[in-house]
């Protein structure tokens, strides 16, 4: 099991992370969970690297259980860029190997630009340099929204209407991924865990950035994408673009399975795996 960690971020608030002990003489990886996730997304990952090398995974502000802000524009992705960094120093990551699904991938980007000496390697998770207004709509929906559900059953449910082409193989996992998105309330009632409060911050943003710049960062360091070859994120041209743009960019498709794999399919964590291993 990892240690919980709990930091505190430049203005005081706290943020939290999980970390799994593991060789120090190794670089270690670094977990970056998408919008309205949380570091327990990588818990089957991190559990397969453990010990070959330090694992941390972080909570952003907000998100699990860091601290919720007092005001939402604290929320604004910018911020969450100088949290990772804060969550680095504190954590003692002068370099690590950064796994970034979705907003994780984005704040991996940028992180290649405010701090290029940071990033070892790069997996980007079903995200890249230009983002489809179609996943846009998608989060945008889903983020603001605390529907209270009674139990699990309805959580799915609702899942499985929002997210079609998620690329889970059972009843089981479903029951699992709803686990990991909402947790019982107070009122007995299952809410998300995530402060809704984020759509107001991302709305606020305005359109999607031009990340071509920070993409292009990523042009000296190993890195990989996995894509959900239906994504509502990542259309099929971007990813065209990135290869050109990075000869050397590994590239697992998951054919069928839209956003965002949870990178434990048989297809995704076998290739995965062997890019990480080969990091020192």
């Amino acid at each position: 099991m990892p240690v919980s960690r709990r930091i505190a971020a430049r203005d005081g608030l706290a943020l939290h992370a999980l970390e799994w002990a593991g060789d120090e003489a190794r670089t270690p990886l670094l977990l970056l969970p998408g919008i309205c996730r949380t570091a327990w997304d990588f818990a089957l990952l991190a559990e397969r690297h453990a010990g070959k090398r330090r694992v941390v995974a972080l909570d952003y502000m907000g998100h699990g259980d860091s601290a919720r802000a007092p005001d939402v524009s604290r929320y604004r992705p910018e911020r969450a860029a100088g949290d990772v960094l804060d969550a680095c120093a504190a954590l003692h990551l002068p370099r690590a190997v950064v796994v970034g699904t979705s907003f994780g991938g984005i704040m991996a980007m940028v992180l290649s630009i405010l701090r290029p000496r940071l990033l070892r390697a790069a997996v980007l998770n079903d995200i890249g340099p230009r983002i489809d207004p179609r996943g846009l709509a998608l989060v945008g929906g889903f983020a603001g929204h605390d529907p209270g559900f009674p139990g699990l059953d309805e959580a799915v449910a609702y899942l499985r209407t929002v997210m079609p082409r998620l690329p889970l193989p059972d009843e089981e996992a479903w029951h699992r991924f709803a686990a990991l998105t909402y947790k019982p309330g107070a009122d007995g009632l299952l809410h998300p865990r995530w402060d809704t409060r984020i759509q107001r911050a991302m709305e606020a943003g305005g359109g999607p950035p031009d990340l071509g710049p920070a993409f292009r960062g990523l042009r000296p360091i190993p890195a990989m994408l996995v894509w959900g070859e239906a994504s509502e994120f990542l259309a099929a041209e971007t990813v065209r673009e990135m290869v050109r743009e990075k000869p050397d960019l590994e590239l697992v498709t998951l054919p069928g399975a839209g956003h965002a794999p949870t990178l434990e399919e048989p297809g995704v964590a076998a290739p995965l795996d062997r890019f990480l291993d080969r990091i020192p």
